[in-house]
């Protein structure tokens, strides 16, 4: 399982925005993955999709990673932001945006 977490560590330091997801940013494959790859999509935000369904050892790992027991699960700059609710509400309320620009990434706002 230490190769796992080693994997899941290098990919949250190696890039500056991560969605740990099912499915992929272009085919999710749950509602919740999906909901958070268009709000990425909507503020414009790069980022790399990551597709937990490919290896249980992967899905469990992550959840062991951040203690946190659902996916989708969203990393800016190697910090976990949270679930599919946490982004949902973070967006409502425009401090996703402001997020995300406070650590030099460019997003749209909410028009």
């Amino acid at each position: 399982m230490s190769d796992i977490q080693d994997f899941i560590k290098s990919e949250v330091s190696a890039n500056d925005t991560v969605l740990f997801m099912k499915g992929t940013p272009q085919f999710p494959q749950c509602g919740f993955s999906g909901q958070a790859v268009q709000i990425l999509e909507y503020l414009g935000v790069d980022y790399k999709g990551i597709n937990v369904l490919e290896s249980d050892d992967l899905r469990q790992g992550i959840k062991d990673f951040s203690n946190w027991p659902t996916i989708p699960q969203l990393y800016v700059k190697g910090e976990f932001v949270g679930g599919c609710d946490i982004i949902r509400e973070m967006f409502q309320a425009g401090e996703l945006q402001e997020h995300f620009n406070s650590k030099g990434i460019a997003a749209r706002g909410a028009a």
